[in-house]
């Protein structure tokens, strides 16, 4: 094989994100990337030390295009219908993506506060932390944003696994959703004013 001159961190992560998402974790390995872009599996390692940096760096890829598409549901739109476009974003690339979403569950090592600050799952949650905020009128509102975040994954695992079996969901995402949105709305109506 030649040397892989022009080989490059971007070309490495479009080549495991096509693995990936045509073969699942199991049909990507250093190898089988090696093979993809047509080089040996020694070059991949001057850019990523493992597989499982590689890996991370697919996750980060991941909340980066998901923060992406948080952020254009919700331009242009109120609170309430945004918050509602942001939901079915995030459940759109569940279901579009659904082995790139899983990298952004797992958990990585352990970071210091300033490192994990800046990477891409922090930036994710800060959209979506903006997303209830400006819905619950507490640009801090944790409680809102896990609440949120717990039904839509829940929603998207058991979508995923077939759990809701051959009737469907049904109307039980408008439901939680509706009652999620109504329950942050009310809380921005009862938020006493800043003094």
């Amino acid at each position: 094989m030649p040397y892989p001159a022009k080989l490059n961190p971007e070309q490495i992560l479009d080549a495991a994100q096509t693995l990936l998402e045509t073969s699942g974790p199991d049909g990507l390995s250093m190898r089988t990337l090696a093979d993809a872009l047509s080089v040996r599996p020694s070059s991949l390692y001057r850019h990523h030390a493992s597989r499982e940096t590689l890996l991370v760096a697919l996750g980060d890829r991941a909340a980066g295009a998901l923060q992406e598409a948080l952020l254009r549901a919700t331009a242009d739109r109120t609170a309430r219908a945004g918050a509602e476009a942001a939901s079915h974003a995030y459940l759109d690339y569940a279901r579009q993506h659904p082995h790139l979403y899983a990298l952004l569950l797992t958990k990585g090592e352990e970071q210091s506060p300033a490192g994990l600050a800046g990477t891409a799952g922090k930036r994710l949650w800060s959209a979506l932390l903006e997303v209830v905020g400006q819905l619950s009128g507490n640009l801090d509102d944790t409680d809102h944003a896990v609440a949120l975040w717990t039904f839509l994954h829940g929603f998207a695992a058991l979508e995923r696994s077939g759990m809701f079996g051959a009737s469907g969901p049904r109307g039980g995402l408008k439901v939680g959703l509706t009652a999620l949105l109504d329950a942050m709305e009310s809380a921005h109506a009862t938020r006493k004013p800043s003094s």
